[in-house]
């Protein structure tokens, strides 16, 4: 007997996608949908999310839009008890601001610590109390970034944060494992998004960064969406507490 190839469909779970109205978490929420999940998508602009609801919903795909601010702990917790449970969580939502070390003010600290690693815990937290709740397991995914496992610079903060995440990933993954509840972090490289287009623009820093790469370019969030349905499907059963690296071999040096 042959053996049986695990699925990449999502068909008839939920997700909910944070920083969903652009970038990786936009394109996550078409690559949640694509494969067959009910999809809620959050950010603050609610006009983006409407835009790529309407899109997703002329396919055939199931996407509702919710306007969402992460460091609003209230709301993120009314929303998951509104529209949850969930099955699958994208936690996208995050920025970055480049100063030096010796620059940084308190608030940029204050910024990036609230989004990148509050927000994200907040958020994780009460997408997995509904999973415990609702008791058939499910997968989180938070996003990290190549800066959770090397130094760069100008992104002191940036980097702190994502290392938490890389901590926070693991930890929940050994909590949650009883609950057969799947916790894993994808830490892209350089992908062209509006946070990085500004600083990519710079073609001594592209060249630089392209240089350092043995595939030879920058990425697109199109090149993300596979991670994302593989860790959120049942193909990826076993696989908790990682973190996967996409970054078009930038680690290699």
């Amino acid at each position: 007997m042959l053996p049986v190839t695990p699925s990449f469909r999502l068909d008839g779970l939920r997700a909910l996608v944070t920083g969903a109205s652009k970038g990786i978490g936009r394109a996550g929420a078409v690559a949640l949908a694509t494969a067959g999940a009910d999809v809620v998508a959050a950010a603050r602009s609610l006009e983006e999310l409407e835009e790529l609801s309407a899109a997703l919903g002329a396919a055939g795909l199931a996407c509702r839009a919710a306007q969402l601010d992460v460091t609003d702990r209230t709301a993120v917790r009314a929303l998951v008890e509104a529209a949850g449970p969930f099955d699958i969580l994208l936690n996208n939502a995050g920025t970055n601001i480049r100063q030096p070390f010796l620059e940084v003010p308190d608030e940029s600290l204050d910024r990036l610590l609230d989004l990148n690693i509050r927000a994200m815990f907040t958020v994780a937290q009460a997408v997995a109390q509904g999973m415990v709740e609702q008791g058939r397991g499910g997968a989180i995914i938070n996003l990290s970034s190549v800066n959770g496992h090397v130094a760069g610079a100008n992104r002191s903060v940036y980097t702190a944060t994502k290392h938490a995440i890389e901590g926070l990933t693991k930890a929940m993954a050994f909590e949650m494992g009883p609950h057969a509840i799947r916790v894993n972090a994808i830490a892209p490289g350089f992908v062209e998004t509006p946070l990085t287009r500004d600083f990519l623009a710079d073609e001594k820093i592209r060249t630089s960064q392209i240089r350092r790469m043995p595939l030879g370019r920058i990425m697109t969030v199109e090149d993300i969406m596979g991670a994302i349905v593989f860790l959120a499907a049942p193909a990826s059963a076993m696989v908790t507490g990682t973190s996967l690296v996409i970054d078009g071999g930038f680690l290699t040096q």
